[in-house]
């Protein structure tokens, strides 16, 4: 895994020139991966709490998320009240031992999630939609009492297309004077209720009704909960204040109505008939879409905004969630400081953590978060290589700023494996891994540290046709999540999408809202964010006319408008519709004459405005994500495949320069570079499957220095042989006796019980002769790994390994007794195993308690052991550096 900065060299590499310099971001809190940080029942005092912080700051972090939660059971004699003077006093203490570790602390403006809790009234709850339907004959009277104040609406349709408001004519005693005449009439009555989604997970003076996000009064009164709690505080703050993924079914509000003609233009209750009918289907379905985009409006305008003035006007900064909201994503994750993301289990669709970066780029935001690790495998099962896994999707979608979904504040007085929470990585310090985790961090910071710095480097923004996947006669409320994607990956936005990331294309989303702020400067399109060469518009059947006219008057002003196969043939929404398809059919003459907007095939089309792919995807598996930094280009690339590349890769940026560094080691050195015959440069790349590297490519300067090492195998490897000593360093619950072995195999295999529930980390020795093959570096590979290890040679740290191949090169080995050291270390799995096999108590917690990732009770005295510990071959191979330029 490497890092190739095209352009200047690392620290190492400018030692040894002059004529380049360093140029790589410094590491900072904000740059090492951060975590939510569980408080369960927030039953904490400063003591852990130090403790805690200082192992989280040793161990490479740079900071924490305060997520109060459901406590553990028979410590309710130290819950706090969440925002009560003690809690206070715990944040303030918290935030003030974090900055002199160089932590940085956010906190979630509620607990457990979403917003919500005992602030929130009946009416500010999150609500659902309550309609009841009358049918009465001609000449009938509506014989039911109505609510004048819990009723919304009261509408009559008759057969011929008549309407009548029937709210006013509500009595004191709740019935209506009112009788149906020229035939049967049909009537609606409209109000709300609490869905009865109470705060999930809340803690200890959490609880209550989630919130309303579309009733803005909502949003008002509960933030005077926070007003409160701050207005005397004179503590340390922290830097954010954050709102989850959105988990709310709220599909109306008490205004809505209001907010909906006020937005839309038109009242909202004279198309109830064909609002809970579906009928006709055209209107119905545009009346949705308007319903729909209301709901979108009210969150993108103005409750989410409320949240982050509030949260400004007292000195912090951000972090949301949109995903999961039936608004649109881009809007709603730009209405926050830092746009955030996940990656659930195996939810793992990198163009839709895009939708949070692309809001980030295209707004001109540095940070994009991501919930990192919810259910990435079952507890306690987890290898850090299946986080960096993880992680390497994550930046290839422009995420860059990482927060561990795992860390659970324990005391130290609770017994192993300590307070946990039931959806994490377990990435806490009782976790075994937890010894190799600062080498996973470092390589976290160092990805980081380059990914925050700069600007995306996109070409295309790619339209969201929100508006066409709203038009839908069916439901209410369209929530989109990253668990149930067809509203993305059905719908031509997702095929066009799939198919720009298959060929290479550099792209991000761009919603309507943020089309109507672009404007165009020497043929590029201009966001706050950056600059591209091209909008790319998806097949779609409607369009806005208001986006329509923004894009041909981009146009003409110069940018490049590719529609993919064909001009939209509708507007979308209801009001106006025959002035605005009018409107429509003159943009569309207008368009037909704009030599900028482009119809039919989109890769001939961005070939013929110049946009340059990146080839290099042709390659399975392999993928790359470019920022610009400093004048020079950084690429990050994966190889996310099962087969190795060992070749010359082309980039689509001309570099006279590159820089390789790895991120997982620190070392760097001048790259192998060559044009090729179509003057693409090409750079060459050994990458193993789930390696990774960052190039950074200048077009203006050489760079003189070491060149990076590629080695090339000669001959065959050499199986170290010999009596191998194994002693068992840390963990638990016990140390196992130390053992001798000639054949490497699993340690539970070794007949001791106390190896088979053992967790944590066993140093294997072996001297060995140097191998009869001449040569002078060697390449050592110590097979199977379970799961990470820290070698040396000779008494020389290699450094740590986190992923495999697990290998190094090494030089200068003795002719005789050669000492190679491996530490290893498993994951915890054996040892929870032996908890469940023998009944110890240890899943002990309010609320949901402990579930596996299926969330049914977690039981692992089934589990088969799992292997431990090294188990080779590990074998020498003579090697020397690849020269095939």
């Amino acid at each position: 895994m490497l890092l190739i900065l095209c352009g200047g060299l690392s620290a190492t590499a400018a030692s040894a020139t002059s004529s380049a310099s360093t140029a790589w971001p410094p590491i900072t809190s904000e740059t090492r991966p951060w975590a939510y940080w569980w408080w369960m029942g927030s039953a904490v005092d400063t003591n852990n709490l130090a403790k805690e912080l200082a192992r989280y700051r040793d161990a490479g972090m740079g900071g924490v998320h305060i997520i109060p939660i459901y406590g553990a059971k028979g410590w309710e004699s130290n819950y706090i009240t969440y925002l009560g003077p003690k809690w206070m006093e715990m944040l303030d203490f918290t935030v003030t031992e974090a900055k002199r570790l160089g932590l940085g602390v956010d906190m979630t403006t509620g607990t457990g999630w979403c917003f919500g809790g005992p602030r929130v009234t009946d009416n500010e709850a999150n609500a659902s939609m309550v309609s009841r339907t009358f049918e009465v004959a001609d000449g009938g009277r509506l014989t039911n009492k109505f609510d004048a104040q819990a009723t919304q609406a009261l509408m009559a349709f008759g057969p011929e297309g008549q309407r009548e408001d029937l709210g006013g004519k509500i009595a004191m005693d709740g019935s209506v004077n009112w009788t149906a005449s020229g035939g049967p009439w049909r009537v609606f009555a409209v109000s709300q209720k609490p869905s009865g989604q109470k705060v999930k997970r809340a803690s200890p003076g959490g609880q209550g009704h989630m919130l309303n996000l579309l009733y803005p009064p909502a949003m008002t009164n509960y933030l005077r909960w926070f007003d409160e709690a701050f207005a005397n505080y004179k503590g340390a703050k922290p830097r954010a204040q954050y709102h989850d993924s959105y988990e709310y079914r709220s599909d109306w509000s008490p205004d809505f109505f209001a907010q909906f003609e006020h937005r839309r233009g038109y009242r909202l209750q004279d198309h109830l008939d064909a609002f809970f009918t579906g009928e006709p289907a055209d209107r119905a379905a545009r009346v949705k879409c308007d319903y729909r985009e209301t709901i979108s409006d009210i969150m993108a305008e103005v409750t989410l905004p409320m949240w982050t003035d509030w949260a400004h006007r007292n000195g912090f900064v951000t972090r949301n969630e949109a995903h999961g909201s039936p608004g649109n994503w881009l809007d709603l994750y730009a209405a926050a400081d830092i746009p955030e993301t996940e990656m659930f289990y195996k939810d793992r669709n990198k163009l839709i953590s895009k939708f949070a970066s692309s809001a980030a780029h295209v707004t001109g935001k540095k940070l994009v978060g991501c919930e990192t690790g919810t259910w990435l495998a079952e507890h306690f099962t987890e290898t850090l290589a299946d986080m960096k896994y993880l992680l390497d999707d994550l930046f290839l979608s422009g995420v860059n700023h990482v927060f561990y979904h795992g860390t659970c504040y324990s005391p130290d007085e609770a017994p192993w494996p300590g307070w946990l929470f039931y959806a994490s990585y377990e990435m806490n310090p009782r976790n075994s891994i937890w010894r190799d985790v600062p080498a996973l961090n470092a390589y976290v910071a160092r990805c980081q540290a380059v990914l925050q710095s700069g600007k995306a480097d996109n070409d295309i923004l790619l339209y969201w046709p929100l508006h066409d996947f709203w038009h839908d006669a069916k439901g209410t409320a369209r929530n989109m999540t990253v668990h149930a994607r067809d509203w993305f990956e059905e719908q031509p936005v997702g095929h066009t999408a799939s198919n720009l990331w298959a060929r290479g294309y550099a792209f991000d989303y761009i919603s309507d809202r943020q089309l109507a702020a672009a404007r165009v400067r020497d043929g590029k399109i201009r966001t706050p964010g950056g600059d591209y060469q091209v909008i790319v518009v998806p097949p779609c059947e409607r369009l806005p006319l208001l986006t329509f006219s923004n894009l041909v008057a981009l146009a003409n002003a110069g940018a490049s408008v590719v529609f993919e196969h064909a001009l939209p043939k509708d507007v979308s929404g209801w009001a106006g519709l025959e002035n605005q398809r009018a409107s429509l059919a003159k943009l569309t003459a207008a368009a037909g004459q704009i030599r900028r907007i482009l119809v039919g095939d989109l890769e001939g089309s961005l070939a013929s405005v110049g946009v340059v792919r990146e080839s290099l995807f042709d390659r399975p598996g392999l993928m790359c994500l470019r920022r610009v930094v400093d004048g020079s280009v950084a690429y990050f690339i994966a190889n996310r495949a099962e087969n190795p590349v060992d070749g010359w890769i082309p980039l689509a940026k001309q570099a006279r320069s590159i820089v390789v560094f790895d991120p997982l080691t620190g070392h760097s050195g001048a790259a192998a570079t060559r044009q090729n015959a179509a003057n693409q440069t090409e750079v060459f790349l050994q990458l193993a499957a789930g390696e990774s590297i960052i190039l950074r490519c200048s077009a203006e300067k050489s760079t003189e220095g070491p060149p990076w090492a590629w080695w090339e195998g000669q001959g065959d490897g050499t199986i170290l042989t010999g009596l191998w000593q194994v002693q068992f360093l840390a963990g638990g619950p016990e140390l196992p006796a130390p053992f001798a072995t000639a054949n490497l195999a699993s340690w539970t295999e070794v007949g001791d019980t106390n190896a088979q529930r053992f967790a944590g980390t066993a140093l294997y020795t072996l001297k060995f002769d140097r191998p009869a093959q001449a040569g002078s570096h060697w390449q050592l590979e110590l097979g199977t790994v379970c799961q990470s290890a820290r070698v040396r040679l000779n008494g020389k740290d290699l450094g740590t390994r986190i992923i495999p191949p697990f290998r190094v090169v090494v030089s200068e080995l003795k002719p005789k007794d050669n000492l190679l050291e491996v530490e290893v270390t498993n994951v915890s799995a054996n040892r929870i195993r032996d908890l469940d096999r023998r009944g110890v108590n240890w899943k002990n917690f309010h609320d949901i308690n402990f579930v596996n990732l299926n969330y049914k009770p977690f039981d692992a005295s089934n589990w088969p052991l799992a292997d431990s510990g090294l188990l080779g071959p590990v074998t020498l191979t003579p090697v020397v550096p690849l020269r095939r330029w």
